[in-house]
């Protein structure tokens, strides 16, 4: 199985090719939710966590993505959450973000794989490599969402905003088992993402205490849900 390289140079690439089948009619694609986050916010444990939970009843693959290596699938494949061939890998050669919003053939093109490779597929999890807090997904490549933070990067991290905190469809702050260690006050952290966010959700979970992540998992059907009665 051989990881996409993300090429920048290559922006001729029309990505709405990507709802259409090779005879040029319109196809029923896979609805795509995006996590994204800074290193180290458990991206790749909640990407697994979800698939633990939902793999016995939806259809779903990933695809994730890592500068020069595939670890992240490697680990995805290696843990089992999911058969090794519903896992794929791009490399993206240059910050996450730009695989992710700035030019998203690579990553539409591993989608795309994967939707030819199961015709039955609902979701495709895309997990973007570590970014910032201005990295988010572009609505061309995802329909939903995700940005994780965590506790351990201080309870500051909601209010210092940015599109990622600010905009994403769903806030995770995650690692919240860790907080009596870092002196990280839970209630403030979760005041503030209220605040900044504007109404739209937030979950803290620890998955430590509750690893098939509950409460993501039943946001992510609720969208699945929600999605289906609009396509």
């Amino acid at each position: 199985m051989h990881p996409v390289n993300f090429d920048p140079t290559d922006t001729g690439h029309d990505p709405h090719d990507h709802d259409h089948d090779h005879q040029g009619g319109h196809r029923r694609r896979a609805v795509r939710i995006g996590i994204g986050g800074p290193v180290g916010s458990g991206k790749t444990a909640l990407t697994a966590a979800l698939c633990r939970a939902l793999g016995d009843e939806i259809d779903l693959a990933v695809v994730t993505n890592d500068i020069y290596t595939t670890e992240d699938a490697d680990f995805l494949r290696k843990a089992g959450v999911l058969a090794p061939e519903r896992v794929e890998a791009v490399r993206t050669g240059c910050c996450p973000h730009t695989a992710i919003r700035d030019d998203i053939t690579a990553n539409l093109d591993a989608v795309e794989l994967l939707e030819h490779r199961f015709p039955g597929l609902e979701l495709v999890i895309v997990e973007s490599g570590g970014d910032n807090l201005t990295a988010v997904f572009s609505r061309g490549l995802v329909d939903r969402q995700v940005f994780v933070v965590d506790v351990a990067g201080g309870d500051k991290v909601p209010r210092k905003g940015g599109p990622g905190v600010t905009t994403a469809d769903l806030l995770v702050i995650n690692k919240t088992d860790l907080a009596p260690l870092v002196g990280a006050d839970l209630g403030v952290m979760a005041a503030d993402a209220h605040r900044v966010r504007g109404g739209l959700p937030v979950v803290a979970q620890s998955l430590v205490a509750t690893p098939d992540a509950p409460e993501v998992a039943a946001w992510v059907r609720a969208q699945l849900r929600t999605l289906a009665t609009v396509r």
